[in-house]
């Protein structure tokens, strides 16, 4: 990996358990402050991060993000991260763990639908549009990995949302259904059958099966096929590991996703988009398929991290700079009183 001599990063080191770089570690008057917080949506205790900006003076009015965590990810990972810089550009931002997963409450655990991924991304904006000095006509939506392909989804039908970026986007209904890369399209209906009879077990009291399980050795980890998968583990079991965050969900989640489509009636999204992803990243496609079927929107643009993976995106500084360096302007150009 680039910069492979990164050292890891210790949840415990930091009060608020955030594991990337630069991280804050405790609020001080005047600077970027973030602020754990407990809402609830569908019953269901959601547990999220809202980072404030410098000199943040809850009686005037910000622009304010909401960040969506990639698969697995966890608030105090990428979401974070990216959550923190934008607050020093001037947002509000949250970052929420997703219901079932991380922090937040559901039962079982690690359950991963796409209808309630996106129902995480409204309710994340029905608490923050409501939170102290956010101006609600100035929302934006920023989408991680998988958090993007919601955040597709979410900003199709929520215009809320004045704008939308993905960086890295993995559109989660494609590969589960097709495997990566497409890799798996003779299996499909041999997989609906175990994810069926997953269900049914399910269903009747028997155990919850689990897909997905992160318990590799080094050695199976650089057989895998695709770097994503070699680099995600990298990150997310030892540079940027977490206790709250997994690879695995349950089986019968694949019911609701493989019958999913990031890409599903996209044209629908009519607010600017911004699409970023590493030109070297082997989930470029997802992100090039789906940037041409935005047709409802005018205003877009897909932008190439030159040299970069889908992982390095995540915490590579030149890479993650390269990223604010697009959102950024982006924002500040869509997120504006008065804007339709």
């Amino acid at each position: 990996m680039t910069n492979a001599a990164a050292v890891a990063a210790d949840f415990k080191q930091n009060p608020f358990t955030l594991v990337y770089d630069g991280a804050i570690t405790k609020n001080e008057p005047g600077k970027v402050n973030i602020h754990p917080v407990k809402y609830r949506l569908n019953g269901l205790d959601i547990v999220a991060n809202v980072y404030t900006p410098a000199n943040y003076d809850p009686s005037q009015k910000y622009p304010a993000i909401v960040v969506a965590h990639p698969n697995g990810g966890v608030k105090e990972q990428v979401a974070g991260l990216y959550a923190q810089r934008l607050a020093e550009q001037g947002y509000i931002a949250i970052t929420a763990d997703a219901a079932y997963q991380g922090g937040s409450g559901g039962q079982p655990r690690s359950v991963d639908k796409p209808q309630f991924r996106i129902e995480d991304i409204h309710g994340a904006a029905d608490f923050i549009t409501r939170h102290p000095g956010v101006d609600v006509a100035r929302l934006g939506l920023l989408g991680i990995c998988g958090g993007g392909g919601y955040s597709l989804a979410a900003a199709k039908t929520d215009k809320r949302f004045k704008s939308v970026a993905t960086l890295s986007m993995f559109n989660s209904g494609r590969v589960r259904r097709n495997g990566f890369a497409d890799s798996q399209l003779k299996t499909i209906q041999e997989r609906l059958q175990q994810v069926s009879q997953a269900r049914g077990q399910e269903m009747a009291g028997g155990g919850i099966l689990y897909a997905g399980d992160a318990n590799l050795t080094d050695e199976q980890i650089a057989k895998l096929p695709f770097e994503m998968y070699r680099q995600g583990y990298e990150y997310y079991w030892k540079t940027h590991a977490h206790p709250n965050s997994t690879f695995k969900y349950t089986m019968s989640s694949l019911l609701d996703l493989m019958r999913w489509d990031a890409t599903d009636q996209i044209e629908l999204i009519d607010q600017p988009l911004l699409m970023i992803a590493g030109s070297k990243a082997d989930s470029l496609y997802m992100t090039e398929d789906a940037f041409p079927k935005a047709t409802g929107t005018t205003d877009k643009e897909l932008f190439k991290i030159e040299g970069a993976t889908h992982i390095e995106t995540y915490w590579v500084p030149e890479y993650v700079d390269a990223a604010m360096g697009k959102l950024a302007p982006f924002f500040a150009r869509t997120l504006v009183s008065g804007r339709s």
